[in-house]
């Protein structure tokens, strides 16, 4: 029999519209480029998709407030808070990573790209990414026909996809976003459970998945 190498990978689960995803996105790119050993797959969690969307009222502004700023303090990432301040928007996360889905699908190593990009739309540039019209502009920077993209995104394919991800999320039983995995063959190892720092999760990476060739110390668990 032919033995053949466990296949080696960080799976990252999130939302683009969650936002302790979008603080920890700078650190997650520190580490895929300090690991580029290690494949990188999206899986989109469904922070609040589709039946869960809701109607932002002044409640729900003032709480995301408080949430997106305890985020901006830790991460230093920035955040357009004029959206919180208009009505009649619906927070509804399943456009967003149905076009994360799609991309995937079309491009795979796009799919972070577009993550982070719609990430931006969304807390820099004060755009809820609601569909075409929102999205458009982004999906013209990428390296996709867009035609082709558009019917995709569009297709129950596409939704079923989405949802099969979300499915997928509730199973292993990951209840929070952003959480980060290295997944070895059928082992799993957690190297990020909400917000962390990428000095924390090369280290965590370094004990779980040592880099071939790498030597540990008699006194490290690698």
């Amino acid at each position: 029999m032919e033995l053949t190498e466990a296949p080696r990978e960080i799976i990252y689960v999130g939302d683009p519209m969650c936002s302790w995803c979008w603080g920890i996105a700078p650190e997650l790119d520190i580490v895929t480029e300090q690991r580029p050993d290690l494949a990188f797959r999206v899986v989109l969690g469904g922070l609040r998709p589709g039946p869960n969307s809701r109607e932002v009222d002044d409640r729900m502004a003032a709480s995301l407030h408080h949430h997106w700023q305890s985020v901006a303090d830790r991460s230093g990432q920035p955040f357009d808070y004029t959206i919180l301040d208009r009505r009649g928007w619906i927070y509804d996360t399943e456009p967003a990573c149905k076009a994360v889905v799609a991309m995937r699908e079309l491009d795979e190593p796009q799919a972070w790209p577009l993550f982070t990009r719609l990430q931006r739309l969304f807390y820099v540039d004060g755009i809820a990414p609601a569909g075409r019209e929102e999205m458009g502009p982004v999906i013209e920077d990428f390296d996709v026909d867009a035609d082709t993209y558009w019917t995709l995104f569009d297709s129950q394919a596409a939704v079923k996809a989405t949802w099969q991800d979300f499915s997928q999320v509730h199973k292993w039983g990951i209840g929070g976003f952003p959480t980060v995995i290295f997944r070895e063959g059928d082992r799993g190892h957690v190297v990020a459970s909400g917000y962390t720092g990428a000095d924390a999760m090369l280290e965590s990476l370094r004990r779980a998945a040592p880099v071939v060739g790498e030597v540990c110390g008699p006194d490290e668990l690698c």
